[in-house]
């Protein structure tokens, strides 16, 4: 039998009131997926999406999950939007309840397969007719064994290869958006990409993989500092956003799925508002949107405490960028069709 994704019972130690339940949220972040150890599908999602929050939609973006079969690997990809697409028309159904799952959704295809990724990108549009954004390759690259590189197993620098930005090229033809997975000594590389292609709407994932475990564990405070000044760099690349969350996978260092008990929302806060309110502070509202990156986060917190974190983190900002931050930015950039 497959098992789910973390442990429930764990998590259901710790509880919460919902804090301002009537904010209206897309979650701009999540996965869906049925592995050999492990599922997170659509009724998992939404026990975790009703658990309080108002989630009124969210943005599915890819992991590596349903490829299709006995086809070229390059075009397999395609069948993960062929999937999501379906989950969407199931919740666009009303029949689980008005949240509108995968409202958005971005797949994946290989960049460095340079103008041929056109053909991957055209399949995809069709799949996913009304719903596809665009595309994330992850990036993420450390020489450190103890670190583990994206799923898409890439190589050192790749964003600056010549059959990459070929890749991009085609990107910026057809107007789609371009996710960005990578860890935080690679930020500065990535911000190379974005001026080269200041057209490309381009959205930095989870805030640019701070680490903290392998070379970088108990070193935290060193992390951060370094990441803020790379972080800076992107100030005026006018066409990066942010996305406010995953903060608390494995690899980010805090160790929260080690702990008898989950955290609460206040340890979140304690942990990681550093991070939030320099992004808020240097990109502003119209530039930032928060992600639950579940399930991966999943593993640390549940869904009702960790947007609980991020209601706290938030409390002193204005109603118009709580909106923008919560809803609004993520509508825009990934153009949501009511």
């Amino acid at each position: 039998m497959v098992k789910k994704v973390t442990n429930e019972q764990w998590l259901s130690e710790v509880e919460e009131e919902i804090l301002d339940p009537s904010i209206a949220i897309c979650d701009a972040h999540h996965h869906l997926w049925w592995r050999e150890d492990s599922k997170y599908m659509l009724d998992d999602l939404l026990l975790d999406t009703n658990s309080g929050h108002r989630i009124v939609s969210t943005i599915f973006v890819e992991c590596n999950s349903m490829y299709q079969a006995n086809v070229d690997t390059s075009i397999a990809p395609v069948g993960e939007t062929e999937f999501v697409q379906g989950i969407a028309a199931i919740s666009a159904s009303n029949t689980f309840g008005p949240t509108r799952v995968a409202k958005g959704i971005v797949s994946f295809a290989d960049l460095t397969l340079g103008e041929r990724v056109r053909t991957v990108l055209e399949a995809h549009q069709q799949a996913g007719a009304n719903r596809f954004r665009g595309i994330r390759h992850a990036s993420g690259w450390h020489a450190s064994p103890e670190i583990r590189n994206s799923h898409t197993n890439p190589v050192e620098s790749i964003m600056s290869q010549d059959k990459f930005l070929a890749g991009m090229s085609v990107l910026n033809d057809m107007g789609l958006t371009f996710d960005a997975w990578c860890y935080h000594h690679q930020i500065s590389e990535f911000v190379k990409l974005a001026r080269t292609f200041p057209g490309v709407t381009m959205i930095l994932d989870h805030f640019g993989g701070p680490l903290g475990i392998g070379p970088y564990e108990g070193r935290l405070k060193e992390v951060f500092l370094e990441w803020k000044d790379n972080i800076q760099e992107l100030i005026d690349c006018k066409n990066v956003y942010i996305k406010l969350g995953g903060l608390n996978m494995k690899l980010n260092g805090h160790g929260w799925h080690k702990r008898s008990l989950p955290p609460t929302s206040d340890e979140l806060v304690g942990a990681t508002a550093p991070y939030y309110e320099e992004c808020i502070n240097l990109f502003g509202a119209d530039r930032c949107m928060f992600e639950s990156n579940f399930p991966v986060d999943k593993e640390s917190c549940s869904y009702a405490i960790l947007w609980n974190a991020f209601k706290k983190i938030t409390s002193r900002n204005s109603k118009i960028e709580r909106q923008k931050l919560f809803h609004d930015t993520a509508v825009k950039v990934y153009r949501l069709i009511d």
